[in-house]
Order: structure tokens, then sequence, then C-alpha cells
């Protein structure tokens, strides 16, 4: 990463009111992209699940506001529009390109970043980008995600490595109709395509007004004394930490017959104080493999800082001013590193890169007592499946990825764990989707939403639960692709909490007979047969014994939490009933109860 200099002529004499003024200013320019892009999409993916981020990066390629865009999105928009520099010498007013390339900077084949490079005077100062998840990609399956695929061509992914679909504000027809041609639902991409187009182009919009109230020279001053700042702050909160180097493992489900006993993914981080630097190595895992869940560049790097962002102050900003104090070594054709073609990174967004994400947090818990945090929910389960088939109210086809689950968020030193946590690459920011909207938009038929009692890791702090989802088709057959990992080694707790309960799919006959499926799944439900999906709870933080026996009250009374665990697992014992509301803390009676699992334990 390019190190910003903090005596950079003009950082130290910025207007600290301006400085304020203009980076909130930025963030509502993203935010109104957001928000363009969400009222406007045509899938359910976007415009329900809002599984989309957008930013402003510099015309030389430094990430400078994302506002509230998923790490995984954003944190490598810069190697995107280092890609559109370095490829298009003729860059110019109207331009717009589609990026969705993961060997060249991009996530993965699946998100496909619209870049608007926005010239004031005749300068490149700005490039708008907005990066959105599709419902489809011309995958070889009936999914965006496709954890089997042995290299990129049997993925089967329309790629396309930075190419030009606007110029002088005109569409390159050319583009569009390779896309409407091999992509499922040609008209609902096409909406989302110009619902992106439109998000960036209201970014290059507000970006050139604001440069024209200020000035050139002015936001120039103001992006060097913004990254300096973000860079201070970083380094301030770096110095909190002790000097040391610790490592944490989290390990893949098994996925037979490439992985019969799972895959170990180990982080490495190193911490030094005086420096204000944090180093992140994923370079101590196994080779790439045939399978498409490899990370590419951007989601390693993005998911590792990830992990730091949510280890140290959340105040501090995230662009590239603050990027510049971590240092994410990669290796070359590594599965948590640099991608050898045609190795597929299909799903490198997710699963594991929600374990590096996880193991980065694993890792600081161990420098000890209030540092880091426990492992959060990962893998998509059936609340987060692809769904399609044919639906006979518009004679025609339908794809969408479903996003009911809850997927437990990790306890950490202060708090519980966020129930809708979603994934660990997202931190909470995707939506979840809406029953209502799902069952009109496709012949869907929900049976059942519903908090998991006692379904998360205990501890000091526990972990979120998950729910349990189950539904199917009303009438024609349904596809479901599920890729959900966490069945087998589920979020771990740390300090002495509790590791939380493992995901599960089940596919249920129409004689109401259950059958368990395998992580990664593709199944065909018929009339009257349903998938059930169980999301896995977090992780705890600290033994389950410290717990206020308050907290533990609430839970039960809230049907977070059970009477058999509360008694059980934390020590608490109660009087009353919950049926006459009457249930209260026996304090004498937990303390008891306390010292004798203590006695246990030790």
């Amino acid at each position: 990463m390019q190190r910003t200099d903090a005596t950079d002529s003009g950082v130290g004499d910025f207007d600290p009111i301006l400085m304020a003024v203009l980076a909130n200013r930025l963030n509502a320019i993203v935010r109104e992209m957001t928000n363009t892009l969400l009222k406007t999409a045509r899938s359910a993916v976007l415009a329900v699940v809002r599984d989309f981020s957008c930013s402003i990066v510099t015309g030389d390629n430094r990430l400078l506001c994302a506002a509230e865009g998923a790490p995984v999105h954003i944190f490598g928009s810069s190697l995107q529009t280092a890609a559109m520099c370095e490829l298009h010498a003729d860059l110019a007013p109207g331009d717009a390109f589609l990026h969705n390339d993961p060997y060249l900077g991009n996530t993965h084949p699946a998100d496909h970043m619209y870049m608007v490079p926005v010239f004031v005077d005749g300068e490149h100062l700005f490039t708008a980008c907005a990066k959105a998840h599709q419902a489809d990609c011309g995958n070889a399956i009936p999914s965006t995600y496709y954890a089997n695929a042995r290299d990129i061509y049997e993925e089967g992914a329309l790629i396309f490595p930075c190419v030009r679909v606007q110029r002088d504000y005109a569409h390159v027809d050319d583009i569009l109709r390779m896309c409407k041609r091999r992509i499922r639902v040609p008209e609902q991409w096409y909406g989302d395509y110009l619902a992106s187009i439109g998000a960036a182009r209201i970014g290059e919009r507000r970006l050139v007004e604001l440069t024209r109230r200020y000035g050139i020279d002015t936001l120039r001053a103001f992006v060097a004394a913004w990254f300096a700042y973000s860079e201070r702050r970083t380094m301030e909160a770096i110095r909190k930490l002790p000097r040391g180097r610790w490592s944490a493992t989290s390990v893949y489900d098994p996925l037979p017959p490439l992985l019969p006993d799972g895959l170990p993914i180990r982080v490495d981080i190193e911490v030094d104080p005086q420096a204000g630097r944090i180093e992140v190595d994923l370079t101590h895992n196994a080779d790439n493999l045939a399978f498409g869940l490899n990370e590419s560049v951007a989601c390693a790097t993005s998911n590792a800082m990830c992990g730091v962002f949510n280890c140290i102050d959340p105040d501090v900003p995230h662009n590239a001013g603050s990027f510049t104090c971590i240092d994410v070594k990669l290796r070359q054709g590594c599965v948590t590193g640099i991608p050898e073609f045609p190795h597929s990174c299909s799903m490198a967004t997710t699963n594991i890169g929600d374990r590096i994400v996880n193991a980065v947090q694993a890792a600081f818990a161990r420098i000890g007592d209030g540092y880091g945090n426990a492992e959060g929910a990962m893998g998509m389960g059936a609340g987060a499946a692809v769904i399609s088939g044919h639906d006979w109210r518009r004679n025609g086809p339908y794809i969408n990825q479903e996003w009911m689950i809850a997927n437990g968020g990790p306890a950490t030193p202060a708090t519980d764990g966020w129930l809708n946590y979603g994934l660990p690459v997202a931190c909470g920011v995707i939506y979840r989707g809406s029953i209502e909207v799902d069952e009109s938009k496709f012949p869907m038929l929900y049976r059942k939403l519903a908090v998991i009692a006692g379904g998360a890791g205990a501890g000091t702090f526990r972990g979120a639960p998950g729910v349990e989802v189950v539904y199917g088709p009303r009438r024609d057959p349904m596809t479901i692709v599920v890729s959900c990992d966490g069945q087998v080694h589920a979020p771990q707790g740390v300090r002495g909490g509790q590791d939380g309960p493992a995901a599960a799919t089940y596919r249920i006959g129409r004689d109401g007979v259950e059958e368990k499926l395998p992580g990664v799944t593709i199944c065909t439900l018929a009339a009257h047969e349903c998938i059930r999906g169980v999301d896995a709870g977090g992780g705890g933080y600290g033994s389950p014994l410290a717990r206020d026996p308050a907290r533990v009250l609430r839970d039960v009374r809230e049907r977070w939490e059970t009477l058999e665990r509360a008694h059980a697992v934390y020590g608490v014992v109660f009087t009353g009933t919950l049926a006459d509301d009457s249930l209260a803390v026996d304090t004498v009676a937990t303390a008891a109860r306390r010292r004798t699992l203590a006695g246990a334990d030790a």
C-alpha cells in the first residue's frame, strides 16, 4: 500500500471544520448513490437484500469514501480503478466500464463493478464505483455461486476484464447483447445494469458539483489531509495494542471428494505498536485447489483488513489512509492469496473469506482478555440459497438469491453478538429479505422463520442465535443451490466462550420425512416439498459462568435462551415461571450452582 506522508504541504494547515464538512459530504454522495441503486434495481437481491456497495476512489486510485459499503465489496475498489486506468489510456467524460474479472482486481465474477471516471476541467479527479451482486451471471448452474467448479471454464460466468459499456454517455450495445444472450433473466439484468450505471452517474454529477463549489485545489488539499488524518487515527489505535505475533486457524468444512477432512485456514498477525503497523500473513495455507472457493486478491486483502478493523477502534475511517497501516501478505497460487488462472474464484466473497475474517478476530483474542472477537456464523445456508425455476404466473424463468439467514454474530469483549449479522465479510450491511416480497415476486411459500432458542455460543458475552427457515415451491419444481459452511466446524468461541451451534440443511419430503443434505448441495423440490435451513450461532466470549444473571434472565424471557441451558451452561437458578411472568433469578442458589460448575470444570 502507498503510505501517506503526513508532512505533505498544506496537510497540517487544512481547516479541520472544512475537512469534517467535506468528509461528510462525500459520505452523503455515496449514500445517494446507494439509495439510487436500491430504489431503481429490478432484482430482489439488489432492491430488497441490498447486496451491493458504492464507493469513491481518487483519480490516482486510492479508496476515498465507502460510507456503509460491505468491506468485501469496496476495500478493493482501487484495484479495479487501477486496472481501468492501465487498460484504457483514452479515458474521457461520458465513459463507463464494467469489470468483474477476479484475476484483475475484482472480487468474484458475480459482482459486476461499474466505474465512471469523473473529470473536472479535463482532469480525472475521481472514479464513482457501484458494485452489484447479480441474480445471475451466466454460470453453468443456475447460481452465482459454484463451489464445485473445477476451473473458470466449468464455472461458466461471463467475464468482463474492465470493458467500456458507455462512451459519451451512450451504451455500447455489443456488450449489452452479450449479457442478454447469456444471462437467464436478461431483462432483470438490464434493469440492474441501468440502476448501477445510474448510481455511478449520480456520483459523477455530485462530485463535479462539489468540486465546482470548493475548487480543485481545495479538494486536492482535503484528500491529502483526510488520508493523513485517517492514517494517524489508525496508528493511534494500533499503538494501544501490545507488541507481538499471534496465530489462529479456522477450519473450512469437508467438501468431498476434494477435501475429505476440511481445509485449515491459518492467519498470523504481527503488531508493531511503535511503528503503528499490523501485518496479516495469509501465506501459510494450501495452494489453489480445483474448486470455486479460491480467494481473489481483492477478497483476501479486504477480508484480512476487515478482521483487523473489527478489533480496533471502530471510529477509525476506512480508506486508503488507514489501509497504509495494515500489510496483508499474500502468496502466488495460494487458496488465500493470488489466484492462478484458470482456478475458479466463484465464491471468493464468502465461505473461505468468512474464515479469514473469523481467524483474524480469533488471533487478536489470543492477545488476552479484552482483545479480539469470537467467530461469527459463516456460510450461506438454505436461507441464503439461490432459487430458480419457471414462474407460471408470469410464464417465464426466475432466479434470485434468498437472504433469510440471520447467522449469529460473534460475541465481543463488551457486547453480545448481533442478530441478523449475515456474514463476517458483510458485517451486517446486507439487509434481511422480506417474506412478503419474496412470495409476491417468486412462486414460493414460507412455512417458518424463527429465532432458534439456545442457538448461540455461550459466554460472558454470548454470540447471537441463528434462525430456522422452511420454504418451498407453490406448484412447479424449484431448484435450490446451497453452499453452507459451518455444518461441521462451527463458529469458535474465544477466551473460554463456547462454540456456536453448527448449521444444517434438510430436505423435507411430501410425507414430512427429513433428509439431511451436505453443506454444498443442489436439489430440485417438487410441489409440497420443502427445504429447512438452520443457521449457525455466533461464538461466545469469556466464561459463561461470568455472565450477568440478569442478562441470562432477559434472554430466557425473550426466548433467545432456554431454561435448560440457563441452568446447565450458565449456572443460573430461577424462581417462578415463564407462564405467569414471575421468572426471577435466585441469587444465592445461582452463586452456589456456579461454584459447583466451576469446580467440575476445574
